[in-house]
C-alpha cells in the first residue's frame, strides 16, 4: 500500500514536470514568430518629365555624384504592383530585378515603348526609418520591356538591397494572399 501511494505522488510530480517541460518546449520552438516575415518595403517608380511640366518635381539621384532628374509627382508603379523581387550578381556588383504582376506588366510595357531615351526614377524604403529611404536609381529606357521585369543597379549597399528585396517579397506574398483567385 505504501508503495502505491508513493508511486501516485511521484507520478503526479512527474506529470507536472513533464507538462512544464512540454509547454516550455512549445514556447521556445513552436511559438516563435519570424521577424523577417514582418519586414515590409516601399518602392515607387516615377517617369521622367520635361522641366517645364507643372506636375513634376526635380530629384537628386546617386549620392556620390548627384544627377538631377525632373519626374512626375505621381508614381506609375508601386510596391503593390510587384509580383516578386530578387538580388542578382551583375558586372561590378549587384542589381535588383523586380517582376511585376500582369496588369503592371502592361503599364511597364506602355511606358517603355512610348518613352525611349527618358529615365525612370526609382524611390525605395526598406525600414520604418526615414534614413532608410532615398532615390535609388534613374535607369535610362533603351527598349520596351514586354516581360514585366525591370532590372537596375541601385545606389545602396548590398545589405540594404537584401532588406528591400525581403520587404518587397513579403509585400507581394501578402497581396497575393489577399487577392481573390478570380482576380489573379
Amino acid at each position: 500500500m505504501r508503495f502505491r501511494v508513493t508511486m501516485q505522488i511521484w507520478m503526479r510530480h512527474f506529470n507536472l514536470y513533464f507538462a512544464l517541460a512540454a509547454a516550455l518546449a512549445l514556447f521556445a520552438v513552436g511559438c516563435k514568430t519570424d521577424k523577417k516575415d514582418k519586414i515590409f518595403s516601399a518602392m515607387r517608380i516615377h517617369m521622367e518629365v520635361s522641366r517645364m511640366t507643372a506636375t513634376g518635381t526635380t530629384i537628386s539621384v546617386i549620392r556620390s555624384n548627384p544627377v538631377l532628374v525632373s519626374v512626375a509627382r505621381d508614381p506609375i508603379l508601386t510596391e503593390s504592383d510587384v509580383y516578386g523581387a530578387r538580388l542578382i550578381d551583375a558586372q561590378g556588383g549587384f542589381a535588383l530585378q523586380i517582376s511585376f504582376d500582369e496588369q503592371s506588366t502592361w503599364i511597364l510595357e506602355q511606358y517603355t515603348a512610348g518613352n525611349p531615351g527618358k529615365h525612370f526614377a526609382i524611390f525605395g524604403q526598406w525600414s520604418d526609418s526615414t534614413n532608410d529611404a532615398r532615390w535609388l536609381a534613374a535607369p535610362l529606357i533603351t527598349h520596351h520591356i514586354s516581360d514585366g521585369v525591370l532590372t537596375f543597379t541601385p545606389d545602396m549597399s548590398r545589405a540594404e538591397a537584401e532588406q528591400l528585396v525581403l520587404g518587397l517579397n513579403n509585400d507581394a506574398k501578402k497581396l497575393q494572399k489577399s487577392t481573390p483567385k478570380s482576380l489573379r
